[in-house]
């Protein structure tokens, strides 16, 4: 019996009686001659086995260099196992008359992704068949067959894959849904969602979800998970009217752990349980909480990756709140509700912060699911409907695109969007080399001539190449001195240099030129 038959196999026991019946995932990656292996089995690093003597003299140099030049920075952090291409791939509309299926248009589409240097993709909830409308759950694909070609597909161009799933959300008028695990009135209601906040110290729910997670890493071949939290935090609460319901606990609510508003001991529970269970088989998790926020966890590891943004409205405040989160973060500025000056933006706000945005893609983002006959709609008029409409009308006055790809994407889109990701991800991925050391928002150092001007952030980059990003997040050009010559990264041809103009709002990479 192999690993994931062994996974398998323990699984369906452990659920026997309560699962639904699904079609196995049978990976052909490790059969095919150009797919690169699951995480569990791949290579040494590049650190580990191909640097020579030279390699490890030049990084170790550079190491020292920012050590002895640095004296403050708001952060330190050693790169490892960090995957910066990543994006949201849209499988198709749901709500929806039929279920999405996988054919020629996914397998362009993921060449393209592959060459544009996607690494990971993740779906979202339409993935899955969360209304129950063709005869699925939460927890199986819409497309059973459809999903584990897809999958397939993706690991054959060395991409991996995360299912959506959440922690706390279940549709209050799911037939398994028990109202003892979730406080009365404790509900998220948008869109065709109306769902639960299911409590992470109930018994009863813990016992429901658990074993559900664990089916999706074996079924589908997947290489981890994104988490929705789908919980309000002990802060947020304490914010709330002292009779909101929502500070009430669940009948079914069992209080182990301390809770303060600095530290959620249940939800840190239970994402340490997941987080240590997706570790185990070498995979990924990715978390997102709300908002900007990063888990309450008193240091506790629970993701890999953190998604933040969602319903941000304000983009330097979104830089601001999660610049010292713990890597490593993955920014989505929310066009639903946030709007930036130029395509390039995104990219200003992440990169010193050693972030990388996310890239929408996939089939285009109709707008359809927002008028799904029979699909009872929370509202006729909550934000999430209004954009279903507003992409709707673009899509059908706009057929051949450029498209909307997410909830998340603007309307209308930038046709430069994703070559503009696709030149930053090439900028960015050498400062990010295995085993590089960050040194973000430097302080008082000697790797300038002189002091960093108002509103201007200096980061550098370590490895057996020594970067500095240079950034401006003012409404004015500043001029940046560095003590040594580097080469611009965007003109490389270009002589070295000590001078840099930095207009307003913009980004420069620069590379050490000794």
């Amino acid at each position: 019996m192999d690993r994931r038959d062994f996974f398998k196999a323990g699984v369906q026991a452990a659920t026997a009686g309560t699962a639904v019946l699904i079609p196995t995932c049978t990976s052909q990656a490790a059969d095919t001659p150009d797919a690169t292996t699951t995480a569990s089995d791949s290579a040494a690093s590049v650190v580990m086995q191909g640097f020579a003597a030279e390699d490890h003299r030049r990084r170790l140099q550079n190491i020292s260099l920012c050590t002895r030049e640095i004296r403050n920075c708001m952060r330190k952090h050693l790169v490892t196992n960090y995957l910066p291409g990543q994006c949201c791939y849209n499988l198709g509309e749901y709500p929806c008359r039929k279920p999405w299926d996988i054919g020629e248009y996914d397998e362009q589409e993921l060449d393209r992704l592959k060459d544009h240097g996607i690494q990971l993709i993740q779906v979202f909830d339409d993935w899955n068949d969360s209304l129950r409308l063709f005869g699925g759950d939460k927890y199986t694909a819409l497309n059973p067959a459809g999903f584990c070609r897809f999958v397939e597909m993706a690991h054959r161009r060395g991409i991996k894959v995360l299912a959506y799933t959440s922690t706390g959300f279940l549709q209050w008028t799911d037939p398994d849904f028990r109202q003892e695990w979730s406080p009365e009135g404790s509900r998220c209601s948008l869109g065709f969602w109306d769902m639960a906040r299911c409590a992470p110290a109930s018994p009863g729910w813990r016992a429901y979800l658990l074993p559900r997670i664990a089916r999706i890493l074996s079924e589908y071949d997947v290489d981890g998970i994104y988490i929705d939290a789908g919980y309000f935090t002990n802060a947020a609460k304490h914010r709330m009217p002292e009779d909101s319901p929502l500070r009430k606990p669940a009948q079914d609510e069992l209080p182990a752990f301390e809770e303060t508003l600095q530290h959620d001991g249940a939800l840190t529970d239970l994402l340490a349980l997941i987080y240590s269970e997706v570790n185990r088989r070498g995979g990924i998790l990715k978390l997102h909480v709300d908002g900007a926020l990063e888990p309450q966890t008193a240091g506790q590891k629970v993701y890999d990756y953190l998604w933040v943004g969602e319903g941000v409205n304000q983009t330097d405040g979104l830089r601001e709140s999660v610049k010292n989160h713990t890597p490593y973060v993955i920014p989505c500025i929310d066009m639903s509700f946030a709007t930036v000056e130029n395509a390039n933006d995104h990219f200003l706000h992440a990169i010193p912060y050693l972030q990388f945005p996310i890239l929408h893609s996939g089939k285009p983002f109709t707008g359809e699911r927002g008028m799904i006959p029979g699909v009872r709609y929370v509202s006729d008029d909550d934000f999430w409907m209004r954009r279903c409409r507003e992409v709707w009308k673009y899509h059908q006055d706009h057929p051949g695109g450029p498209h909307v790809y997410s909830g998340w994407d603007a309307v209308p889109p930038r046709a430069e969007t994703r070559s503009t990701h696709a030149h930053w991800l090439k900028q960015y991925r050498p400062l990010v080399e295995e085993g590089t050391w960050a040194f973000l928002e430097i302080g008082d150092s000697d790797m300038f001539a002189k002091p960093l001007p108002k509103d201007c952030v200096a980061s550098a980059f370590a490895n057996r190449e020594l970067y500095l990003v240079l950034a401006n997040y003012g409404q004015s050009p500043q001029p940046i001195e560095t003590a040594e010559t580097y080469i611009a990264m965007d003109a490389p041809s270009a002589p070295p240099a000590k001078h840099w103009q930095l207009a307003k709002r913009s980004l420069r990479v620069i590379k050490r030129s000794v």
